[in-house]
């Protein structure tokens, strides 16, 4: 029988945190998110004191006073560092590995089937604990979708202690009918609201549905959840990263920006940073947008909201290229009198670099490329943004508040933690 685990990191960010902090442990914790907005990792403590996913955090600063939470800027730095060592930790106990997210990945089992795939697997989340710190919990199933299921109830019924293996039928059926249908990954609102209006409540009803019937509520998605749901796999773990359709860099701002080339300055940082991150994956852009508004939430102060569209020929991951096309959009798109708190670039219809549409006059593209390469190679030895281009500028007032950000304690020599003894 296929196995295919879950492996998910509990609280991630809190517990990347606590890894080089140990006055964060036991104690209420929240990560907020750019600019330091809203909660977007709360510990166990924190949950237990009511605080919720995207609570904006000057709302509920009184509570937070009051009981002594812990508000810490995000470091994204150290979370994607901490991934990979997550990832490495797992690598000997599954023959194949696809990283869902940050914190969550799917494993196959199936060449360990035979064994006792509970001590398994806890065996691999000793491993996760010992090199990282970070606690984990593991759902295994013959599905995605039932190792999804799997690992929620491993995280939130405690007679799992923490691995649910749903192969066995009984277990299985014991917890698909608990599961409340709209949980299930994939079922969306709108879709979990007429699975409602037909009785559908929990996901072994759910299970239990006429795939025709399944189609014509969810069309072949709902199809093949069911289908997972009965035992039958849609997919196996994917090797290779499935393509990305589309790709952003966005980000809210520190203070409003009022003026053209301030405003300038941050869509450069995020075109150069769109860039790099359009060559890291080997694609290429047929289309940029390029956005910014007003705060929605100030009601009484002058709104605006800019967006322009602009068309990449030839389709190109050039960074000064996407410069270009974004100051062509925000100088289309530019309106005086309001004070502008966010900003961002998106791409789309991105292919891989080789099965680019190829133009007539390419002349110079070899000598962008290494352009390109260069400039990655000094970014990525001496620091991202040591070399950029003159629009972005030094005097970056616009950039996120980020005003309790833990050191980058494994990817900066000087703040690599120290330990006396």
């Amino acid at each position: 029988m296929t196995a295919i685990a879950l492996i998910d990191c509990n609280n991630y960010y809190v517990s990347c945190e606590r890894a080089f902090d140990s006055s964060l442990v036991g104690v209420p914790v929240i990560v907020a998110s750019n600019n330091d907005g809203c909660a977007i990792a709360r510990s166990q403590e924190a949950k237990a004191l009511g605080v919720k996913m995207g609570d904006p955090i000057h709302l509920i600063r009184d509570r937070l006073d009051k009981h002594g939470v812990r508000v810490l800027s995000s470091n994204y730095t150290l979370y994607g560092d901490m991934q990979r060592r997550v990832v490495a930790a797992v690598e000997e106990f599954a023959s194949e590995i696809e990283i869902y997210s940050i914190d969550e990945s799917f494993v196959d089992l199936t060449p360990f089937a035979d064994r006792d795939l509970v001590a398994h697997v806890n065996g691999m989340r000793d491993q996760v604990r010992r090199w990282t710190t970070i606690p984990t919990c593991v759902g295994i199933g013959p599905t995605k979708t039932l190792a999804k299921v799997a690992n929620a109830a491993a995280k939130k019924n405690p007679l799992f202690d923490g691995v649910a293996d749903l192969r066995d039928a009984v277990i299985r059926g014991f917890v698909l009918d608990r599961f409340p249908v709209c949980d299930v990954w994939g079922v969306g609102r709108a879709t979990a609201a007429k699975l409602m209006t037909l009785g559908v409540t929990t996901a072994g009803q759910l299970r239990d549905m006429q795939m025709k019937q399944a189609r014509g509520v969810g069309t072949v998605v709902l199809e093949r959840l069911v289908a997972e749901l009965q035992g039958v796999a849609a997919s196996a773990v994917e090797v290779v990263e499935p393509q990305r359709r589309g790709m952003a860099v966005t980000r809210s701002f520190g203070l409003p920006i009022r003026d053209l080339e301030q405003l300038m300055g941050a869509v450069a940082q995020y075109a150069m940073r769109a860039g790099e991150k359009l060559r890291s994956h080997g694609l290429v852009a047929g289309q940029l947008t390029v956005f910014f508004h007003t705060n929605p939430h100030k009601r009484d102060r002058p709104q605006h909201h800019a967006s322009r569209r602009v068309t990449l020929h030839p389709m190109s991951a050039d960074s000064l290229e996407l410069l270009a096309a974004a100051r062509r959009g925000v100088e289309a798109a530019w309106r005086d009198g309001f004070a502008y708190t966010k900003a961002g670039i998106m791409l789309d219809d991105l292919v891989a670099v080789e099965l680019r549409p190829r133009t007539l006059f390419e002349c110079d593209a070899e000598r962008r490329v290494r352009l390109m390469t260069a400039l990655d190679e000094v970014n990525g030895r001496f620091g991202r943004f040591t070399a950029v281009p003159a629009a972005q500028g030094f005097n970056r007032g616009w950039q996120a508040r980020a005003d309790s950000r833990s050191p980058a304690w494994t990817t900066r020599i000087d703040e690599v933690p120290v330990v006396r003894a």
